[in-house]
Formats: structure tokens, sequence, C-alpha cells
């Protein structure tokens, strides 16, 4: 088997000049995988070249594929991801993947800019202060979520345990979602690449393949995720993703 003329230009739009040495140890694997990932995975999902790039970095956080995630970050900025977006990325890993799982990625994507020259730190992306994020979070997850559906979690919530509904409110959106550099809709992209990456996450997925809906990803850029996010994160959980979405998208 060879690589595809298509798989070979795919891939050298990402990595131009760059031979693989796993095309020297274990060229089989290669040959079908790159024919796989990219070309014939392509031909079923419609993500542009920038956004599948973003989605695949936020699920190597997700997997914590620290060295894939390094050469995949050269990729997406070859590509035209800027630095305040690939820093956006990891910075909204935080409340999903938790901050003992992403520590090791923020410095990686500090060194891989380094090397490229960016100047750290890079300008603020913050739109809120310690005293709106409480305010301005809840607004935006009532945007993303519903408002209906916030106001029953909040009044299903015990008293013991309602303060994880206000971290919600605050630090999730108020700390991550009211920032610029990367709008709305691509948050909530990023999110489900996550959510859907790390496993066992399936009742958290659902509920943002509905957040998806809400702000104007459909069944078919949610299905273009999946796709595209195949190769690296296998068959279990992309099906068990499938099965989400089918489930709120039913009719």
């Amino acid at each position: 088997m060879a690589v595809s003329e298509t798989a070979r230009k795919n891939h050298d739009e990402l990595f131009p000049g760059h031979v693989s040495t796993l095309a020297v140890t274990d060229p089989e694997l290669i040959e079908y995988f790159d024919n796989f990932a990219f070309d014939e995975v392509l031909r079923h999902g419609n993500l542009d070249t920038r956004t599948r790039l973003m989605v695949q970095l936020a699920a190597l956080i997700a997997t914590q594929a620290l060295g894939e995630y390094r050469v995949m970050l050269g990729a997406a900025l070859t590509v035209g991801v800027t630095p305040i977006e690939a820093k956006e990325i990891v910075y909204q890993a935080v409340p999903y993947v938790g901050m003992a799982k992403v520590f090791d990625f923020i410095h990686a994507t500090n060194a891989v800019l380094a090397e490229r020259g960016t100047q750290l730190p890079l300008d603020g992306q913050s739109t809120t202060t310690p005293e709106t994020r409480a305010e301005k979070g809840l607004a935006v997850q009532k945007e993303i979520v519903g408002a209906g559906r916030i106001d029953q979690m909040y009044a299903a919530a015990m008293p013991d345990e309602v303060h994880f509904q206000h971290f919600l409110s605050a630090n999730c959106f108020g700390d991550h979602y009211t920032r610029t550099g990367i709008d709305v809709r691509t948050r909530e992209l990023l999110t489900f690449a996550m959510l859907i990456s790390m496993g066992g996450c399936e009742p958290q997925a659902r509920g943002h393949v509905a957040a998806n809906l809400n702000v104007g990803n459909d069944r078919g850029v949610l299905l273009s995720v999946i796709t595209e996010l195949l190769p690296f994160i296998g068959y279990p959980r992309t099906l068990n993703a499938l099965a989400v979405i089918n489930e709120v998208t039913k009719a």
C-alpha cells in the first residue's frame, strides 16, 4: 500500500518538508494511518482546516497525548491558528480536564510558541472581574444551555451542593466562556471534543450536544467533529459520541 496523493498533500499542508521517523521504522502503519486520517476521513468531514486542528488539539489535551499535541500544535500554527487561539484552547481545557492534567500542556504550548518567536505573555483575553464573573457567567451559561435548564439545575440542587452550580456559573462560564480570542460557538465545539475524548463523560457530552445545537453547531458539524477525531481517539469513544449525538438529535 502506498500513501495516496490526497493524503500526502493534506499531510504536507500541516508538516511541510517533514518526513516522519515512523515512516522509516513503521512504514506499513504510517501508510494506512495517513491514508485513513489524511484522506478517507476527511472525505466525510466538512470542518475547515483551522477548526479541525483546534478540535484535535482539544482532544489531545483530554487524552493526555502530550507528544502528539506538540506535533499537532506546530501544524495548527502552520495553517493559521493564532497563538492566542492556541492558548485559549488550553485555557478552555482547565475546567473540563482539570489543571492537574492541563499543566504540562500549558508549558508545552509556551515552549512551542517561544520556539516560533512569540513573545509571552500574550495580550489578556479576560472580560470579567471578581465582581462581575458570576453575573456574566450566569448570563452566558443561560445563553448557551438555556435559561430554563439552568433555572431547573439551581432549583434541583440540595442546599449543601448548590455551591457547585455557583462554581459552574462563575468559574466554568464566567472565567472561561466570557473570554475573547475564540468565539462561543467554537468554544462549545472544543468542549464537546474534550468530553467525548476523555470517555465516561456521556451525561456531560449529552448536555453539550444540546448546547452546540443552541449556539448554531448542527448535527452535521458534530458528526464532522467525531469523524475527524476518530483516528486520534479510537472507535469506542467515537461510537459512544455518535450514540449521544443520535440520542439528542433524534426526531
